[in-house]
């Protein structure tokens, strides 16, 4: 091979570029330079975000990889797409979904599922195969990489819970007559968006964490599913006993157990969270809301909990990775 393609000939004897005290040589065997820009540290959390969103969704990776996620996805459109067909067949009725209101229970399973598969390849394979190294060789800190990692994955759940919500919105504009219609579905899309913002941060923040406890992805995956699972579990059973077993005497009002029981699982707290900054207009909240979440006199204690838990995760994750062995 010539040296114009990047090696030097075998007849070329190395060249001793420098020699260390303890008797090392550095050779200069004929490998091309790297003449073109340099983006340093910016550059490479960039590329290393660009490169766990797109694991996130298996692309670059076989075709199994992309089954969940894609499954998962179709999942949580097609109440959009039924919304919009039912409005096309029959304009008058009411919307089956809301933007706040996504189907709670779908949304639940679907990125449960989506979280404990997809978070430890973001995390875990990195641990397992010892690559950190490689990654902190490079001119980067010890935080650019848990932060990269976090901004990838909320980005991803991003995709997961906000593209529905904006098909949906596609398919009830295109249904309205008026300008003012038109407005009136876009003032409810803001606070859904902001809404499935809330859902992507404190999930990809939880599932990151845990995943990032161990280098095996079954481990992993159980590590995320199962305390997410059983606490959801748990936070319907606790308000159902609350709100039949230790009813008040005051009519209306829940019981603590019944409003306090979602405050463990971060479904449930998401969606105390919900019904609390729908509080004022709670008389026109779906039965679905007002049925799955309780949260009483207690709303701002979800909000206080929430935003405690959501630092809690992140700061966790920065400090797995400023403890983390790098050899």
């Amino acid at each position: 091979m010539s040296a114009d393609a990047g090696l030097t000939s075998a007849s070329q004897p190395a060249v001793p570029v420098a020699a260390g005290n303890g008797g090392g040589v550095i050779h200069d065997i004929g490998y091309r330079r790297y003449d073109a820009e340099r983006h340093g540290r910016p550059g490479i959390v960039a590329a290393l975000t660009w490169h766990s969103f797109r694991a996130a969704f298996g692309l670059g990776r076989g075709a199994k990889a992309k089954i969940f996620p894609a499954l998962l996805f179709v999942m949580m459109c097609l109440p959009a797409v039924v919304n919009t067909v039912g409005l096309a067949i029959h304009p008058g009725l009411p919307p089956v979904v809301g933007y706040d209101a996504y189907l709670p229970s779908l949304r639940t399973i679907a990125m449960l599922i989506f979280v404990a598969i997809e978070a430890p390849n973001l995390v875990s394979a990195d641990l397992r195969t010892h690559t950190l190294p490689l990654y902190f060789a490079r001119p980067i800190k010890r935080t650019d990489y848990p932060l990269a990692k976090l901004i990838a994955f909320v980005l991803a759940c991003l995709f997961m819970i906000e593209v529905p919500e904006l098909l949906l919105w596609l398919g009830s504009i295109t249904q309205q007559k008026h300008p003012s219609q038109v407005l009136e579905q876009t003032l409810q899309l803001g606070p859904g968006l902001l809404y499935g913002g809330a859902w992507a941060l404190l999930l990809a923040s939880i599932g990151l964490l845990l995943a990032s406890s161990t280098g095996k992805r079954v481990f992993a995956i159980c590590a995320i599913g199962i305390p997410l699972f059983f606490s959801y579990i748990l936070a319907h059973v606790l308000s159902n006993v609350g709100a039949q077993a230790f009813r008040p005497e005051g009519f209306g009002e829940p019981s603590a157990l019944a409003s306090l029981g979602g405050l463990i699982s971060p479904f449930t707290l998401l969606g105390g969270v919900l019904r609390w900054l729908q509080a004022p207009r709670g008389a026109n909240l779906p039965t679905q809301i007002t049925q799955a979440t309780v949260v009483g006199h207690y709303g701002w204690l979800y909000g206080v909990v929430f935003v405690v838990l959501t630092a809690a995760a992140i700061g966790g994750l920065f400090a797995r990775y400023r403890r983390v062995g790098i050899a």
